[in-house]
């Protein structure tokens, strides 16, 4: 099959198998980039610039490779070091398609070497401690490294520990699963595989009996906030393949499905075309009996209180109280943080709601009061942006904005707060969700709530090959 074949498959929404379209894409990398079209952002960053100075990147995802071969590219003599332990490559969001059996696990791990140059100092570590005050920091190893300027693209950490009575070794176990769990240094992403075993577990159970699902999200800032949701969705409609069914709850933190709400409503219509799914909002999962399955929530709500005169409404009082719920299937989405060696450093917000995320700019992405570090993708502490589409538009203003740093000058480019949220409501159906800090901004002239058959097919076969040949090597 070649390019144009592809294409009018795509145009007549006609099928297409998963590993035909990886592997032509796999094979044409200048075909990803043909399909990818207005989709990249501009190259922003100067070209050649002879700004001196020790670049140091902290961390080995995405948002450090950008940055990498941006700014590799981008100084005509450069002197960069990375500090990232993996060698291999995940690529997180694949990890839903893994679990949903439309990718295998090889389709998402891959090498990480080959994105890292001979010009570039790769010390296999992680950071234990910084100190921008001297700017220098010290890695877990206890390897001291100096730089001149500092790019942090640590990303997150989860925290199933906080969850009292669960720890990472019980997923796979009891009906309980969590996509996100991975070991990115080690290069595994078990979570996918897991929650993989866990839908045809629940496929088993329902040609027996209704399941209970439950499926959590937490009140902290999420990688990836539609996921928890993506498995709710897919989890369901994989069942109504066979013409199965269970009973469906969404236990969420917050107080609405989504915060846009044209988005919304596109998705309160989805539930209610499944018809058994119930939502649960100010619910967030405290505590776990895996061997009784009973999850126990922290309930906060409003009731109505006496009739103000003055005010001419009623005064609300909150309540919050312990709930129980129990279930025979669970996927748990963990409490998120930034990782500790930016929490408990200067580097990291000392108060407010983001305290313990990088502090940065949110437009210009450079720290607030260290004015030679800049951050990029999970770890920084901005409104939005914990997507792999938010990085993508983050590395041009950060390399940009970093060589005008080294070059005397101030930053100049701005981050628009853009966030992508491919949202799986069916298999074969995605409402992409595209918005920044000022509401909706989709890329492309189409209702951006309805779901399409299309944004399966480019998030399925197009983005995982663009990932790993365009965006990883800053050329989208």
């Amino acid at each position: 099959m070649n390019l144009e074949e592809l294409k009018k498959r795509v145009n007549a929404n006609e099928g297409l198998s998963r590993r035909d379209a990886l592997k032509l894409m796999a094979l044409s990398p200048v075909a990803a980039s043909v399909l990818a079209g207005a989709a990249a952002p501009a190259t922003l960053e100067a070209a050649a610039s002879n700004a001196k100075g020790k670049v140091v990147i902290v961390g080995g995802g995405s948002s450090a490779l950008m940055v990498l071969a941006r700014l590799r590219r981008a100084l005509a003599n450069p002197d960069i070091t990375i500090i990232a332990p993996n060698e291999k490559h995940v690529y997180q969001p694949g990890q839903i398609f893994v679990a949903a059996g439309e990718y295998d696990l090889e389709d998402i791990i891959f090498d990480n070497t080959g994105y890292i140059g001979d010009d570039v100092t790769w010390v296999k570590d992680e950071v234990a401690t910084f100190d921008p005050d001297n700017n220098k920091l010290i890695t877990k190893k206890g390897t001291e490294v100096a730089y001149d300027y500092l790019v942090v693209a640590t990303g997150v950490q989860y925290h199933y520990e906080q969850i009292e009575g669960l720890n990472v070794d019980m997923l796979g176990k009891n009906g309980i699963a969590s996509v996100y769990q991975s070991d990115l240094a080690a290069g595994t992403a078990e979570g996918a595989t897991i929650t993989r075993d866990w839908f045809n577990a629940l496929k088993e159970a329902a040609k027996t009996s209704k399941p209970r699902v439950i499926c959590t999200q937490p009140s902290t800032p999420l990688k990836c906030g539609g996921a928890p949701q993506k498995i709710l969705y897919l989890s369901d409609d994989f069942l109504r393949r066979d013409k199965l069914t269970a009973e469906f709850t969404f236990a969420t933190a917050g107080e609405k499905l989504f915060s846009l709400p044209e988005i919304e409503a596109a998705l309160d219509k989805v539930q209610k075309g499944y018809g058994n799914i119930t939502n649960k909002f100010g619910h967030e999962l405290i505590r776990i009996d895996a061997e009784k399955k009973i999850a126990t929530f922290h309930h906060k709500y409003q009731v109505q209180g006496e009739f103000d005169k003055d005010l001419n409404e009623y005064d609300m009082i909150d309540k919050e109280e312990e709930v129980e719920m129990p279930y025979d299937f669970i996927h748990i989405t963990p409490p998120t943080a930034a990782v500790d060696a930016v929490a408990n450093s200067p580097l990291g917000w000392q108060k407010g709601s983001a305290k313990g995320w990088l502090e940065v700019d949110r437009e210009t992405l450079q720290h607030r009061r260290y004015k030679n570090v800049f951050g990029i993708g999970d770890v920084c502490g901005i409104p939005i942006g914990k997507t792999g589409g938010s990085a993508r538009h983050q590395g041009p203003i950060v390399v940009g904005n970093l060589i005008s740093v080294m070059e005397k000058k101030e930053p100049s480019l701005k981050f628009d707060g853009y966030t992508v949220c491919p949202l799986k409501v069916s298999y074969g159906k995605i409402i992409m969700a595209e918005f920044n800090y000022d509401g909706l901004a989709p890329s492309f002239p189409l209702d951006p709530a309805q779901p399409r058959w299309v944004w399966w097919a480019f998030d399925l076969y197009m983005l995982q090959p663009m990932y790993r040949y365009l965006m990883l090597n800053g050329l989208m």
